[in-house]
C-alpha cells in the first residue's frame, strides 16, 4: 500500500526546466513543468542583447512561474547553430548555473526547437537561421518529424529545396528568401523566430531518458567559426 502510494506520488511530482535559447538576435528564456510552458520571456533587438538581458530574463520567468533556482530539476540551453557569441553567452550561463545547483546540462538543437514551434501541419517544415548573406542555417523535417535532409549551411537560389514542396517555412534566415522565392508553393511564417518555447517539449523527453551533456567537455554546434567561416568537418 505504500509503495503503490509512494510511485502515484512521483508520478505527480513537477519537474522544472529553465530553457535558454540565444542562437540567434532574439533572447528568449521558459520554465516548463513536465514539458509544460509555465512562463515565457523573450525580446528581439537589431543588436544582440543577450549578455545585458539574459539573467534578468532568468529571474523573470522564475517569478512568473513562482519558482526559485534551487527548484529547478534540469537546464536546457540551445546548442546551435546560430550566433558564435549568442551560443557561447547561453551556454556559460547554463554551464554555470548547473554547475552551482548541481542538476543536469541538456542540449537542444536551435533547428530542432524552432521545428516545435509548428503544430498539427501536414507540410514539410524547413526553419531557416540566417548565416550571413545569401546562406542559411537549413534541416528539412516532415510533418511527423521525420528529418528529411540533414542540418547544413546552405546558399539560396531560385530553387533552392525546391522537392520539398509544398513546405512552411519559419526562422531569420526566411525572410531573405521570400522575394527569392516568389510564385513557389511555400507557407510563410518569417515572423515565427526561435524561442526558448520550442525547447520544452524535447528537453523534457531528453529529462526523462537522462540524456545529459557532459558540463565540462559540451561545445555548441558552430558550423562556423566566429569570423563567419565554415568549419572543417571533423
Amino acid at each position: 500500500m505504500f509503495m503503490v502510494l509512494d510511485l502515484n506520488l512521483k508520478s505527480e511530482m513537477s519537474n522544472y526546466l529553465l530553457h535558454i535559447e540565444t542562437a540567434t538576435k532574439v533572447c528568449s528564456v521558459a520554465i516548463s513543468d513536465n514539458g509544460v510552458v509555465l512562463s515565457l520571456k523573450e525580446a528581439s533587438e537589431d543588436a544582440y542583447i543577450h549578455s545585458e538581458s539574459l539573467t534578468l530574463f532568468i529571474e523573470a520567468v522564475l517569478v512568473e512561474a513562482g519558482i526559485t533556482l534551487n527548484d529547478l530539476s534540469a537546464i536546457s540551453v540551445s546548442a546551435g547553430p546560430g550566433s558564435y557569441t549568442g551560443l557561447r553567452i547561453g551556454l556559460s550561463t547554463a554551464k554555470g548555473l548547473c554547475f552551482a545547483l548541481n542538476i543536469p546540462l541538456i542540449s537542444i538543437d536551435t533547428l530542432d526547437a524552432l521545428y516545435h514551434l509548428i503544430e498539427n501541419n501536414a507540410l514539410n517544415i524547413i526553419p531557416l537561421l540566417d548565416a550571413r548573406r545569401m546562406e542559411v542555417y537549413a534541416k528539412v523535417y516532415a510533418s511527423n518529424g521525420e528529418i528529411l535532409e540533414e542540418l547544413d549551411a546552405v546558399i539560396l537560389n531560385e530553387t533552392s529545396f525546391s522537392s520539398f514542396e509544398p513546405f512552411i517555412v519559419l526562422g531569420d534566415g526566411a525572410s531573405k528568401c521570400k522575394e527569392l522565392w516568389q510564385g513557389r508553393n511555400i507557407v510563410w511564417k518569417e515572423t515565427l523566430l526561435s524561442s526558448a518555447a520550442g525547447q520544452a517539449k524535447l528537453a523534457y523527453q531528453k529529462f526523462n531518458e537522462k540524456a545529459f551533456e557532459n558540463l565540462a567537455y559540451f561545445v555548441p554546434i558552430y558550423l562556423k567559426d566566429a569570423n563567419g567561416v565554415r568549419r572543417n568537418a571533423s
